[in-house]
């Protein structure tokens, strides 16, 4: 399969060794050999396929006992797909100022959404274009550029790949880490994981919208070597590289540390933020 469709889709290895949310080594822009051999294209044996998914209301309310890395109850998830991945059609041009880093916009064949699959591509994009992102010039001394690329085109720098719950698990090292579903940066390839993607956050309280921006600006953030941050003081603007899929609060992170390490000391110092999907906001009345 890998032979006859070139780059254009993509298998994902059943075994992986790192965290899904240990800090990783950025790559470069295209030429960076120790990412293209780093074993993750891997063709394996294709699993079942499933389901279409809908999107839960706004506004949803959650039971107050539920920890806030809790998957939320919500519309249905695609739980299993063929761990092989089609790149969607769509180009961009050139955004930013800096080093240029060329990605592909992609699903794991059987992960259906009900908006159509297209809706993904398009907010991927549009999220890495904002101003807001990771083009700001605040986001590196150098400058980072960025241009989304299809099947027709180059070769991508990074992936961003929509996948199935099962998926991301396997990826994301569920079994592992932090037993709670979430999306991860491996390499060049950024797995957002389906099930987040339907149902989001319990911290975002049913914001879809802007939970779905966080979780793509955060795992690109790792490929441009950024680490996870805490709560920087009461009642600010969470940091997007805080892990805010699982909470805005520093005390249950810093319990979640101690269950697998994150890669970042986060102090039980009683700050909680305010969600927030962008790395560079605008101003902020709490000054973050």
């Amino acid at each position: 399969m890998l032979g006859r469709y070139g780059w254009r889709i993509y298998a994902l290895p059943l075994l992986v060794v790192v965290s899904a949310l240990a800090i990783f080594q950025a790559v470069g822009p295209r030429g960076a050999e120790d990412e293209r051999a780093s074993g993750l294209n891997s063709p394996v044996d294709p699993g079942p396929s499933t389901p279409v998914v809908t999107e839960a209301p706004p506004g949803q309310t959650f039971p107050p006992e539920m920890f806030s890395a809790e998957l939320p109850p919500g519309s249905p998830i695609p739980e299993f797909g063929a761990r092989t991945f089609e790149v969607l059609p769509g180009t961009s041009p050139k955004i930013g100022q800096g080093a240029l880093y060329k990605y592909s916009v992609e699903v794991e064949v059987g992960v259906k959404l009900a908006d159509g699959n297209d809706s993904f591509g398009t907010l991927v994009q549009e999220t890495l274009s904002d101003p807001r992102s990771w083009t700001n010039p605040k986001a590196s001394p150098e400058g980072i550029s960025l241009q989304r690329v299809d099947s027709s085109g180059p070769r991508p720098d990074f992936r961003v790949i929509l996948v199935s719950q099962q998926t991301a698990r396997e990826a994301c090292d569920y079994s592992n880490g932090v037993p709670f579903d979430s999306s991860c940066r491996k390499g060049d390839m950024v797995y957002i994981n389906a099930a987040r993607w339907v149902r989001a956050a319990v911290s975002f309280e049913g914001d879809i919208g802007s939970y779905r921006r966080y979780a793509i600006n955060h795992e690109v953030g790792h490929v441009f070597n950024n680490g996870h941050l805490g709560c920087p003081q009461q009642g600010a603007l969470a940091p997007v590289m805080m892990q805010q899929t699982f909470s805005v609060s520093n005390n249950e992170l810093h319990e979640l540390n101690k269950i697998a390490d994150q890669g970042t000391s986060i102090p039980a110092n009683g700050f909680v933020c305010r969600p927030n999907a962008w790395p560079f906001p605008v101003a902020d009345p709490a000054g973050q």
